[in-house]
């Protein structure tokens, strides 16, 4: 399958062979990589390089970039969110095509989707969405390398998302089910499901793939569910005004022993990460200051746990990136 010169901008860009494949060669990247054979990977993208545009920082996803970029025998430049004049002394489409004359491929994160999707347009190489406010296609990836690797499959693979279901995560994991024909339920009070135009557009995905959507409000929505997902309550860039509505509201759909019960023993944990499960942060303590609780949408005896396979889940975001900018270099 070719994908070289493609962008890596929304899951529900790719069709299900596109991602599977994608899959598969994440799997022979991540073997060759504990086989130790170094060589062959700094083959595959030899003198190449590629900019790291981060508006929004992260462990995780930098990481991630610049470690599998290395892997594969590429130098990475990284610009923080005080390294460019992107959108402030230089347009998004102006600096696409200074960067795209310069490097093989762009990495963005940051948040609007529409500023990735400008760069792609205008940057004539491929670039390679890290996370915005509406996507984050490179972390369903590894999440979707993760279940498979613990399942054997994704197909008929149930998953449920508690929690805030509005923006990039429970998106882009309901637009994954829907095209891989999983089951996705969304288990949250209802002002916090995902986006109705959204749906519809991944229902009619659904029909085609056999995959099931559903949405609750109801904890026993999670039974029998093969895994559990949930992220942080507030995202990077909010106000610290809204966290006591999101926990009046979210609380009540915090993943705790008796979610996991309610789910099975078969059920295993995930998170993108950061998780607050417990005071060891910053965030961490201030919660606790203000709101008495030790853990937020995860407790740490669930995150602590067997069932949970989040440094799986982690340590996969290498093995997903290294495959999507080999693909499409």
């Amino acid at each position: 399958m070719n994908l070289k010169g493609r962008s890596f901008l929304r899951i529900l860009d790719f069709t299900p062979e596109e991602l599977t494949y994608l899959l598969d060669f994440s799997a022979e990247l991540k073997a060759e990589k504990k086989a130790g054979k170094y060589e062959v990977q700094q083959k595959r993208c030899a003198g190449k390089n590629v900019a790291l545009i981060f508006e929004k920082t992260s462990t995780r996803t930098r990481c991630s970039f610049e470690a599998a970029a290395a892997d594969l025998g590429m130098h990475a430049v990284y610009l923080d969110p005080s390294g460019s004049q992107i959108g402030k002394k230089e347009s998004i489409a102006d600096t696409a095509r200074v960067l795209g004359r310069m490097f093989d491929g762009i990495e963005y994160r940051g948040f609007a989707q529409k500023t990735v999707e400008e760069l792609s347009a205008y940057a004539g190489v491929p670039v390679w969405n890290g996370l915005t406010d509406e996507s984050h296609p490179t972390q369903i990836l590894a999440d979707f390398l993760t279940i498979r690797e613990h399942f054997g499959r994704l197909k008929g693979i149930h998953l449920c998302y508690m929690g805030d279901a509005r923006f990039n995560m429970a998106n882009s994991l309901m637009a994954g089910c829907a095209l891989m024909g999983m089951k996705f339920t969304a288990c949250a009070p209802e002002k916090y499901f995902p986006n109705k135009e959204l749906i519809v557009q991944c229902q009619k995905i659904a029909e085609k793939t056999g995959a099931v959507l559903e949405f609750s409000s109801d904890l026993n929505a999670v039974r029998g569910a093969d895994v559990i997902y949930t992220d942080v309550w507030v995202s990077m860039g909010e106000p610290e005004a809204v966290w006591e509505e999101r926990i009046r509201d979210l609380l009540p759909y915090q993943v705790n022993a008796d979610v996991m019960k309610r789910a099975g023993p078969q059920c295993r944990f995930m998170h993108c990460l950061p998780a607050y499960h417990n005071t060891e942060t910053g965030v961490g303590k201030d919660i606790y200051a203000k709101f008495g609780l030790e853990a937020l949408e995860v407790t740490d005896e669930v995150f602590e746990s067997s069932q949970a396979i989040v440094f799986d889940e982690a340590e996969n975001r290498l093995h997903t990136i290294k495959a999507v900018m080999a693909a499409t270099l």
